[in-house]
């Protein structure tokens, strides 16, 4: 298992404004080796530490590898390590499926053609057709570096008329960190700020090259210091379910359930519904905002362009 990577070479500079995917895999495998501890993993803790978590030999001596080459790995030189180097390095860590996944990625890229990942995304006509057809479940399909790509009237009454925004402000990061209003529509902002790091995190493993998204996250840096730190915690996450709960401008608190269903088509899209437990105070909510039709569109959360 223990097989040689090539020696570690000076980071590449970036090309076309992407990320060093070198540095990002660097910091990843230090950041999860930190928040581990030995007794965490059945390892004796001989006392206090220079600094937290466990060191490089104690971890490469869970994966089973050359404290050596666990060095050069966690240095950002993935070159030439095996599936079965990263798996047990994986289990060593205790990672996520979603952590397991982003560490494939960066330590053992897919290449990617340039021109599709510049490409702008599309929208099927026959997805647009059914989310028009969805009366009284908000829906929006999403893509790649968290933009908003299309959605239903239901889904424009619960957050906001999208259609005012410029195309490059239909975008779930730049919404969540830099206005005011989506703060107030979360209520557990924290939490939806740290999911859409998260999935932003999954996308820059699987394409670090794309200056798009180099240029979200400097942006998104630069204005926001919430994004900053979430950014430097290297945490990922992928779309899945669970229950928001929301404060809506007109009809209050509402609490409902979110499903994610991925796109077969290799588009990198999921369609995002949510819904109401019947009979609850949250469903009669959403009747009502589906009654109101486009005057509560033009309500939303207060969306407008700028």
């Amino acid at each position: 298992m223990d097989e040689q990577p090539e020696p570690a070479q000076e980071p590449a500079p970036q090309t076309g404004g992407g990320l060093d995917r070198r540095a990002e895999l660097s910091e990843f495998l230090r950041t999860r080796r930190a928040r581990l501890k030995p007794e965490d993993v059945g390892l004796p803790d001989f006392g206090r530490r220079r600094v937290p978590g466990l060191r490089r030999e104690e971890l490469a001596q869970l994966a089973g590898v050359s404290v050596a080459y666990y060095t050069r790995l966690e240095q950002g030189n993935g070159r030439n390590v095996s599936a079965e180097v990263l798996d047990a390095i994986a289990r060593a860590l205790r990672l996520t499926g979603a952590e397991h996944a982003h560490l494939m990625h960066l330590a053992k890229p897919k290449q990617h053609k340039k021109k599709q990942t510049a490409r702008a995304q599309q929208v099927r006509p026959a997805l647009r057709h059914l989310l028009d057809s969805i009366d009284t479940v908000p829906a929006y399909v999403v893509g790649r570096r968290s933009d908003i790509l299309a959605w239903n009237r239901m889904a424009a009454a619960l957050f906001g008329d999208w259609a005012e925004l410029p195309a490059p402000e239909r975008n779930w990061a730049r919404l969540v960190f830099l206005r005011p209003d989506y703060r107030e529509l979360f209520v557990e902002w924290d939490q939806k700020a740290a999911d859409i790091v998260g999935f932003l995190r999954m996308d820059a493993g699987c394409h670090p090259d794309d200056p798009k998204l180099s240029a979200l996250v400097g942006e998104l840096s630069v204005k926001s210091e919430e994004f900053r730190r979430l950014w430097a915690a290297h945490d990922v996450k992928e779309k899945s379910y669970g229950v928001k709960r929301m404060r809506h401008p007109l009809v209050g608190d509402l609490t409902l359930s979110f499903e994610t269903f991925r796109l077969v088509d290799e588009s990198e899209q999921s369609l995002i519904t949510y819904h109401a437990e019947p009979g609850s105070p949250s469903a009669e909510a959403l009747r009502l905002l589906a009654s109101w039709g486009a005057d509560a569109t033009r309500a939303g959360t207060g969306t407008t362009a700028q």
